[in-house]
Formats: structure tokens, sequence, C-alpha cells
């Protein structure tokens, strides 16, 4: 009995109508068209056998301390990503590779005390960043200057350290108000004195004194230069003195003996 071959076309048209299967779901997450929902599932890392299709991750409710580095796999297609309320103590300087459509990301509700700067250098379309109640007392303009697309930043309830350091980023947030949300609840958490005191309502004339004191790295410089002259200097002058007074009660106990009868 002879072999029946389907013509070209119609194994394509086939094809279209029955494309190949997309990957399976991960195991422990629920998934439809683009979209997959990990929440809650008590994960401790970032699933890998994720559809590079997808559009938006939820990873919120669970137990991620670290994102570290490719903690992703290629998702070009991926706009959202979630991960509240999780333990998220460190993400590194290359966790992030691969998402650079992501619009969205939501890393509020967790332990973030340090961002790198590197942290969002590949997110170059994000638009919306939440970074709300985390443990971060500062942060560099230069994390947010990362994102030249960024339109929305959430970073209230966080226990932000109100001394001198922090005059580069209230500057940051001086010059893009129209982009932080929530600003009432930027609230300083030290010192005592200035606890739960508005950021934002801050001044020009708040900084003086931190303007006044502050040394440029010329004048670290110079000081490193002069100090050590300064200090050769006053041993020689020191003893010189010391000799002159030395001559000096000689020659007065020597002109004594001569005086003597």
């Amino acid at each position: 009995m002879g072999c029946w071959r389907v013509p070209g076309p119609v194994l394509s048209l086939l094809l279209l109508l029955h494309p190949p299967p997309s990957p399976a779901c991960p195991a422990a997450c629920r998934c439809s068209p683009a979209e997959v929902d990990c929440s809650e599932r008590g994960l401790h890392d970032v699933p890998w056998s994720l559809s590079t299709n997808t559009s938006t991750l939820r990873l919120g409710y669970n137990f991620i301390t670290v994102l570290g580095p490719r903690s992703f796999p290629p998702l070009p297609a991926l706009r959202l990503l979630s991960l509240p309320h999780n333990r998220l103590e460190l993400i590194h300087g290359r966790a992030l590779l691969g998402l650079g459509a992501l619009q969205e990301l939501d890393l509020s509700h967790n332990y973030l005390s340090l961002l790198s700067p590197e942290t969002f250098l590949p997110l170059a379309s994000l638009a919306t960043l939440n970074l709300g109640s985390n443990r971060l007392g500062e942060l560099e303009p230069v994390v947010l200057s990362a994102l030249p697309q960024l339109q929305a930043l959430f970073l209230q309830d966080n226990p932000w350290v109100c001394s001198c350091d922090i005059l580069p980023f209230w500057r940051w947030l001086s010059l893009n108000r129209e982009k932080v949300r929530e600003k009432s609840l930027l609230l300083c958490r030290v010192p005592e004195q200035l606890n739960n005191y508005p950021i934002m309502a801050f001044g020009d004339e708040s900084f003086r004194q931190c303007q006044e004191t502050s040394l440029s790295s010329q004048h670290y410089i110079t000081l490193f230069i002069i100090g050590p002259f300064s200090f050769i200097a006053s041993i020689f002058f020191c003893t010189f003195m010391g000799s002159v007074i030395v001559f000096y009660h000689n020659l007065r106990r020597e002109s004594h003996c001569w005086r003597r009868p």
C-alpha cells in the first residue's frame, strides 16, 4: 500500500490551524494567554519554564529573598512584573537582563535597603516603578537616572535618613516632582527630631549648612598635600624654638658666672 502524501499548501494550512503546543505552564502557577500568575505559591525562586510570549508575570506574596544574575529567562514580550510582599533583600545588577520591554515593575513591601546603579539599567522602557514599603534609607539619583521613560515613581513608607547625605536625592525629587506619586508619604525617620517630617517640605535653606561645610575633591586633595607638610614643618619649628630656648638659658648662665667676684 503506497504512502499518502499531504500537499505542501494543505500541510501549511493544518499547521496554522493547529500550532505547536506552547511551553507548559509552571507547575505552581496559573496561566492564561500571555499571563502567568504565580502569586501565593510559597515560591523561593522565579520559575524558569516561562513562555517567551508572556506579557504579565505575577509573583507576589511568596518567599523570594534574592534576585541573582539572570533570575529570569529571556522574556522579550514582558510588560508587567509584580513582586510585592516577598522577602527581597538583594537585586543583583544583572538580575533583570532580558526584560528590556518591561513597562511596570512592582517591588513594594519587601526588605530592600540598597539598590546599585546597575539594577535598572536593562529597563530602558520602564514607565512605572513601585519601591514603596521597603527599607530604603537613601537612594542614589544615578539609580533612577537609568530609567529614561520613567513616569510614575512610588517611594512611600521607607525609613529615609534625612542627613546631609540625602541632598542629591532631594535635588532629584525636586526636579522630578511630576513623576513622584504619594509625595506626602515620603517622610524622614532619622534623626529623631525630624521623624515624620515630609522630605518634599525641605527647601534650599534646609541644606545651606551642608553646602557650606561640604568639601569638594579638590579640597580633600589640598588637605592631603598640605597636612604632611604642616606636620613636618611643626616638628622643625618646635625643634628650632627648643634649641633657641636652650641656647638662651645657657647664655644667661654663662654671663651670670662671669659676673661673680
